[in-house]
């Protein structure tokens, strides 16, 4: 009986963690340079930072897709501009919200 709940408990435990890893190894990324992106990728980059410095661009995927993220200084502030591998501006958000959100996991 102590040998079934033991398997039981370590399942259940394993399909839990599992999303986690799935989740982590899915979303790759790689620090690239603004002349190595896509014509389009940068011109939107570019578009969305205005006169705010670009601090770092990163190539990563998620849900298999490509997608770049600009990290932009704005009064002080780390923001990341995301566009897509076709230089569709997807979305925008304050990198200290986002990463208060990811420390709740």
């Amino acid at each position: 009986m102590k040998k079934i709940i033991a398997a039981i408990s370590i399942a259940v435990i394993g399909s839990l963690a599992c999303p986690v890893f799935l989740t982590a190894a899915e979303e790759k990324e790689e620090t690239v340079k603004m002349s190595d992106l896509p014509a389009a990728v940068q011109t939107t980059i570019k578009d969305k930072a205005g006169s705010n410095e670009i601090m770092k661009v990163e190539k990563k995927t998620e849900d298999g897709k490509t997608v770049y993220e600009a990290v932009v200084n704005k009064n002080g502030k780390e923001w990341s501009i995301e566009v897509n591998a076709n230089g569709k501006f997807l979305k925008q958000y304050e990198e200290s919200k986002e990463k208060e959100k990811g420390e709740k996991y």
